[in-house]
């Protein structure tokens, strides 16, 4: 097999999974064990992978060129440079690896916490978690905008029936609303993917890159920017920035702790993904920047503020997950390498520690039955030492030394200081001592204050498999914590690049 051929086994593995598991039904043991092994080798997979590029329809894009190797763009005319090409180019690099694998851990712990708590394990239900990974890992490699489109739509429907899928009360009506917002962003982004192949001939982003830059097409004509409109409207349904935030904090609380650690996951890195290609599309008109600030900003306030009234913890974390989406939205507006290796590097740790919430907090609602924090106390004596992990996952994402969150954020902070905008550090870390203090409210209410004596505490165990899959991402929290440059070493490249 061709060493890059790898990198399409990344996305094909987890699909023909899915498939597969999709055709089981009451075959509880056969489900479990092939869901536990694509678990286990989706994330060893981009360990393995050589870095560089997969086409498919055996395409080379127009700036890998031999031609223009050789400093004769003049040579690429007319028909050559317009012609519509139809193959796709997968793109692997060190920031890839690093993001498709801490995708593949969150799967790996959301399966494994899935298998483990259900007694009658589904298989529709990992086909969902399986085909939204493979959906997110695409969006991850692609070079092609339209390629991205595709699988910005097959997560978006595994993402609505992972909550059809979770039982939960109004879970239909959740999943009919973000349904409904997905057909009016899903055709807005399709349009902006159309003006772009009218505009250049081409859906390939390096070519498209390389039209601008040699001038072929001008970067701030008024189409392009309506494109850039357009891309950014489904940008935000995707992420879950304003004004999704709500309906995106809704779909977090319809679906179960593990699929809800999984939807964050896919949230995260789609953000990063298309905010990527916007970058690399879009930054030559200043205004880029200043909007992914301002709307990152107003996702950390509103995400934050939301919170603070919420009395479902599921919703408090979905509102502070969508807060800390502004974080990374603000490393990648401030367009400089530092900044935008912290953003990455606050995407790869936001989507570890809100996946650890997520479960730990389930773990509530596995014992209980409830997520009404008005309903729930002295969950600390039931099981501390799961309160303990609870209590070290707030403080990771709140920025508490020496947990990986304070280094990013601290990255961050240090980022817009250097960039002249002292003013978003002050934000931000005013903003990061409220995410502190909502959490400690909602961990008080749940584990320290009184038992409620309505509150039925059911005799079920908390699985093992739950509290592995928490200690596990505890230790990644530490490690980067302690030593960031083994993710920041693999995104600064592809920060340099972008700058």
């Amino acid at each position: 097999m061709n060493a890059n051929a790898l990198i399409a086994v990344m996305v094909i593995l987890p699909i023909a999974s899915a498939l597969f598991l999709n055709l089981l039904h009451k075959k509880d043991r056969t489900i479990k064990i092939l869901a536990i092994i694509t678990a286990i080798v989706i994330p060893i997979i981009p360990l393995l992978t050589p870095y560089g590029s997969h086409f498919f329809g055996g395409y080379v894009p127009l700036a890998q060129n031999a031609t223009l190797a050789q400093g004769l763009p003049s040579l690429i005319t007319g028909t050559q440079l317009f012609q519509f090409h139809p193959g796709i180019m997968y793109v692997f690099t060190s920031a890839q690896q690093l993001m498709v694998f801490v995708l593949g851990l969150i799967t790996f712990f959301a399966i494994f916490t899935f298998l483990n708590e259900t007694k009658r394990p589904s298989g529709v239900y990992a086909f969902l978690m399986f085909m939204g990974t493979a959906s997110v890992s695409a969006i991850l490699l692609s070079d092609d905008i339209f390629n991205i489109f595709v699988f910005f739509e097959i997560a978006a429907l595994a993402q609505v029936g992972i909550i059809v899928a979770s039982g939960i009360k109004n879970n239909y009506e959740t999943a009919l609303k973000y349904t409904l917002l997905g057909n009016i962003a899903g055709p807005l982004l399709l349009l902006g993917i159309v003006i772009l192949l009218g505009v250049t001939g081409n859906v390939n982003v390096t070519d498209m890159v390389f039209t601008f830059k040699q001038g072929y097409v001008d970067p701030n004509s008024p189409v392009i920017l309506m494109s850039m409109a357009l891309i950014a409207f489904g940008w935000l349904y995707a992420s879950g920035l304003p004004p999704f935030h709500t309906i995106k904090s809704a779909v977090y609380s319809k679906a179960l702790p593990h699929g809800a650690a999984l939807l964050q996951a896919f949230s995260v890195f789609t953000l990063v993904a298309i905010g990527i290609i916007i970058l690399r599309l879009f930054s030559y008109n200043p205004f880029t920047n200043i909007a992914i600030i301002g709307i990152s900003v107003i996702a950390m306030i509103l995400g934050i503020t939301m919170a603070i009234v919420q009395t479902d913890y599921k919703r408090i974390l979905g509102y502070l997950a969508v807060g800390e989406l502004g974080y990374i939205g603000i490393g990648l507006g401030l367009g400089t390498a530092f900044g935008i290796t912290a953003g990455l590097f606050q995407a790869v740790n936001e989507a570890i520690i809100t996946s650890f919430l997520f479960i730990g907090f389930g773990t509530v609602l596995y014992k209980t039955r409830t997520s009404n924090t008005r309903k729930l106390g002295g969950m600390m004596y039931v099981n501390p030492k799961v309160a303990l992990l609870v209590l070290l996952a707030g403080l990771a994402m709140a920025g508490v030394p020496p947990l990986n969150a304070f280094q990013s954020k601290l990255m961050l902070i240090q980022a817009a200081i250097q960039s002249g905008l002292p003013e978003l550090g002050i934000i931000m870390i005013l903003l990061s001592i409220v995410t502190f203090m909502t959490f400690m409210k909602a961990f008080y209410t749940i584990y320290m204050r009184p038992k409620p004596k309505e509150l039925e505490i059911l005799d079920n165990k908390i699985p093992r498999s739950t509290v592995i899959s928490m200690v596990a991402l505890l230790i990644i929290c530490v490690i980067l914590g302690l030593f960031p440059q083994i993710a920041t070493n693999s995104l600064q490249t592809l920060a340099a690049g972008l700058v």
